[in-house]
């Protein structure tokens, strides 16, 4: 055993365990602690050395922001549980019914607005799944564009702040999450666009594929319509001002105004006569069972990287990653953006989160400080972002994107499988077109980012 293949066979064994199935915390945890000890048993690594472990995992529980992943996810679940997602797809959907693809519409929307509330991607393709799929194939959608656009909607928890990822991405990346949130702000803004002008031109090309509401199925009309607006809308709207303008403006902490978000849902579903214990335990429960897959993620990584880097795994893949890839800076970002897309067909994102960029880091990191010599951080960023929404390819990559699996679960048995991944490709090329503005056009991210 020599100490140069050390970092190749660990990251071989990463994928072993993997391949086999085992869970990714295990399978970090598993792999750092055996090479930690096939390290000691070469002396390639010094006991004392791995005694920084448990150091390094009461640093990253004790991680005040990463506080926010509890709070954005209780808040979300709340709003989901009491009914929120179903009053504004059942508003905003009478609200554009009289229009081509009105219910399309109405779906992207409420996506958007149930990102900035959930920060989940599966409560929000499965709600929306539940309540909209069902209406759309009985008013005569394609099960193309109607599977298409509630899956792709979805994963726009994602990127939308105050997405999950976000907070992840920030924290591996050694960034600001409010910064993060900034500068995911106008991108997320503009892929929600993209959506939008697909389904006009699917409205426009092939009408029958998506019809607007029939006059019957309008129920709400005039002053009606109006009042349904303003007493479904606005109180989740200000509440995402409240959360997200906080932050945004340097008042709040993301912990503080996840905290703030929680107790804002907890009154609005008490005010909507919607708070039961039911609801209550549903979300705790969920919430708990979110924070702690994430925690055990974290805390498997942090073993992992501190024996990877023990044994110069850090120094390796900064050299395979400078001998294989482009000089040139936007070239090397192009390459390194496929390799994350084509990784994403077998990874989720949390496992690319905590497994992939910790290894590409310290060569991004070289980069940006070519790019950006006064403040490297700012191009990091730019990266987080841009890989924010490539990631969301990983949720819509048939045949293993998760939004397809939580769409299909929900759906009727008379919508093939076949239709729901047709219908996401067209989303997945919007994606990447995404990832491409973003990368030409790095000003869209770093103009808002602190200084």
């Amino acid at each position: 055993m020599s100490f140069e293949v050390m970092a190749p066979l660990m990251f071989v064994g990463l994928i072993v365990f993997l391949l086999l199935g085992y869970p990714v915390a295990f399978s970090l945890g598993a792999v750092g602690l055996l090479f930690g000890w096939i390290g000691m048993h070469y002396d390639f690594i010094q006991p004392v050395f791995l005694q920084n472990i448990p150091l390094r995992i009461f640093d990253t529980l004790k991680n005040q922001t990463l506080l926010a992943i509890p709070f954005f996810t209780f808040m979300g679940l709340i709003l989901e549980r009491s009914g929120m997602a179903e009053d504004l797809l059942d508003t905003v959907g009478q609200l554009f019914g009289r229009l081509r693809g009105g219910i399309a519409y109405a779906v992207i929307l409420v996506g958007a607005l149930l990102g900035a509330t959930t920060g989940v991607v599966a409560a929000s393709v499965i709600a929306m799944g539940l309540i909209s799929l069902p209406v759309m194939l009985r008013y005569g959608y394609s099960p193309r564009v109607a599977s298409g656009v509630i899956a792709a909607s979805g994963t726009l928890a994602q990127i939308v702040p105050p997405s999950l990822v976000l907070i992840i991405m920030a924290d591996q990346l050694g960034v600001s999450v409010g910064d993060m949130y900034r500068g995911a702000l106008v991108p997320s803004l503009i892929l929600t666009g993209l959506y939008l002008v697909y389904v006009i031109g699917v409205s426009l090309i092939n009408p029958k594929a998506a019809p607007g509401l029939p006059e019957e199925a309008r129920t709400y009309r005039g002053v009606r319509l109006v009042m349904r607006v303003l007493t479904v809308m606005i109180p989740p709207l200000v509440l995402i001002f409240l959360v997200l303008g906080t932050i945004f403006i340097g008042v709040a902490t993301p912990t503080e105004g996840g905290a703030m978000g929680a107790v804002g849902a907890l009154v609005l579903a008490a005010l909507r006569r919607r708070l039961s214990l039911k609801v209550l335990l549903q979300a705790m429960e969920s919430t708990a069972r979110i924070t702690s897959f994430v925690a055990f993620i974290l805390v498997g990584s942090r073993i992992f990287s501190l024996v990877f880097v023990g044994v110069d795994g850090d120094r390796w893949v900064e050299n395979l990653l400078s001998s294989t890839l482009p000089q040139n800076p936007l070239a090397f970002l192009l390459v390194l953006n496929l390799l994350v897309f084509l990784i994403a067909f077998f990874l989720d994102y949390f496992e690319i989160a905590f497994i992939v960029i910790p290894l590409i880091l310290p060569a991004v990191t070289g980069i940006m400080e070519q790019l950006y010599p006064q403040d490297y951080k700012i191009g990091l960023y730019w990266f987080g972002v841009m890989l924010g929404v490539n990631l969301q390819t990983s949720f819509m990559h048939p045949p293993f994107g998760f939004a397809l699996f939580y769409l299909r679960s929900v759906a009727p048995p008379s919508l093939k499988t076949s239709d729901i991944y047709w219908g996401a490709i067209p989303y997945v090329v919007i994606q990447v077109v995404m990832v491409l503005i973003v990368l030409f056009n790095p000003w869209l991210v770093t103009n808002w980012i602190t200084k």
